[in-house]
């Protein structure tokens, strides 16, 4: 049987995989789970419970509140606000746990249910698992005195604001910057923050409907960005997705300055702090191999872990390190949340243009990224990719070939029959060549 919970939470079509009837046995299957350390401690188990603005999360949420509170677990629903909020005020307010709904960059129908443990971390896998054992099975039900009551708690967006604030090493004044919302959770908290911070903020993509989210904006849509940073003559662009746990950024050219470029300049500026532990940064073997040279070239070790913010963080947490993150934007700064924060890792990168007076593309230039191409080899036997002795000959050879000038990676799909084939090299025309003679072994070798 397929996992319940996948990478993030438990994710899927609103109201046909993820519907009513699932969102209250979860809930009320997580409050025994999560909240029974509490119990036996005499203490009633508390939770924080928070929503992207997508239509399905009102009826959605609803029915999470429903079954804690039938569970006899106390809520605090804070309403519309970024997964990372939701982290932040599990640990600030000392909750047993945290639930988000959200489908962060996936389109509107979707939607998903995550849960934050105490202190406002991720829960293991075992844990999930738990979880998903317990839906269905005989509970006693609290009566009385004993329900779970339900508080609706608008002073978490002030809390978070605030804690963002506090993280700033330096004012915005002078900045102009454009923030893209995605229609999305940080809508009403990323421009005010940044406007509270100093800069002069120009907005889109902030005017959420509950059908708009992630449509044509935000972090998987960069052209309005673009191009408004351009016409506004701003410093540079924000992008968040639909929970804000990410955040890519556009120079004043309207050029992407993607996750990978984000962490080199944010490690920079942490190293010359003393606030880069071990001088190291975490990142997943999908970061660009100009990411490593340019961190070898300062001094900066990177650690790589499997595709997933998860797996950085975990990484993170083992090692005591203070950022990672992945090149899709989820930066962790471990110091100030436990989970990738769109908004704050923007108003780092926005404090280190001011700090240092320096252009965002001038930044970003400490790396050059190498043309990378990535092909999906369909219809094939993935479970060999690691084992074929003629598949990993072809991949040797090729780096070989390359002489450190570029990189190969081979992935399978976690969810389908599919080999990811991926390479790096100085031109994209050389990367491609290597790709289309690697995705030919694969098919040759790994076929059904």
């Amino acid at each position: 049987m397929s996992r319940l919970f996948g990478t993030d939470g438990v994710r899927g079509l609103a109201n046909r995989d993820i519907t009513v009837e699932l969102a209250l046995d979860l809930s009320i299957a997580a409050a025994h789970v999560l909240g029974d350390a509490d119990r036996r401690s005499g203490r009633r188990p508390r939770a924080v419970v928070g929503r992207d603005p997508r239509a399905s999360g009102e009826f959605l949420s609803a029915a999470v509140v429903a079954g804690l509170a039938s569970a006899g677990v106390d809520v605090h629903d804070v309403g519309v606000l970024p997964t990372p909020a939701v982290a932040f005020l599990t640990a600030d307010m000392g909750a047993t746990f945290g639930v988000m709904l959200s489908a962060s960059h996936n389109a509107m129908p979707d939607n998903g249910i995550k849960f934050f443990a105490e202190g406002g971390h991720k829960l293991p896998d075992a844990v999930e698992d738990e979880i998903a054992a317990r839906i269905g099975q005989e509970w006693d039900r609290p009566m009385g005195a004993e329900v779970g009551r339900i508080q609706r708690n608008r002073a978490g967006q002030a809390r978070y604001i605030a804690h963002l604030l506090r993280t700033l090493p330096n004012r915005l004044d002078g900045l102009t910057v454009v923030i893209d919302g995605a229609h999305g959770a940080a809508s009403a908290v990323s421009p005010e923050v940044f406007r509270l911070a100093g800069a002069d903020v120009v907005e889109i993509g902030t005017d959420p409907d509950g059908l708009n989210i992630n449509d044509g904006y935000g972090s998987t849509h960069l052209d309005r960005l673009r191009a408004a940073v351009v016409e506004r003559g701003a410093d540079l662009g924000i992008a968040h997705d639909g929970d804000a746990d990410r955040c890519l950024a556009v120079d004043a050219s309207g050029t992407e300055v993607d996750g990978d470029q984000i962490m080199a300049v944010v490690a920079l500026a942490l190293k010359e702090r003393g606030a880069l532990r071990e001088n190291t940064l975490v990142a997943t073997v999908m970061s660009n191999l100009g990411l490593l040279q340019a961190m070898e070239r300062e001094g900066i070790t990177v650690k790589q872990t499997g595709v997933g913010d998860r797996y950085v963080l975990e990484e993170m947490r083992r090692s005591g390190f203070s950022l990672g993150g992945e090149q899709s934007g989820h930066v962790i700064l471990l110091d100030h949340g436990t989970t990738g924060d769109g908004v704050l890792t923007g108003l780092m990168l926005a404090a280190r243009v001011v700090e240092t007076g320096r252009s965002l593309a001038d930044l970003a230039a400490v790396m050059t990224r190498l043309p990378q191409v990535l092909v999906n080899v369909k219809g094939v036997d993935k479970g060999r990719v690691e084992t074929d002795v003629e598949l990993l000959a072809a991949v040797r050879a090729e780096e070989e070939a390359l002489a450190g000038t570029g990189r190969v990676l081979l992935r399978k799909s976690g969810t389908e029959p599919v080999v990811r084939v991926m390479v790096e090299a100085e031109s994209e025309e050389r990367a491609r060549e290597v790709c289309d003679r690697l995705c030919g072994v694969v098919r040759e070798r790994l076929a059904l």
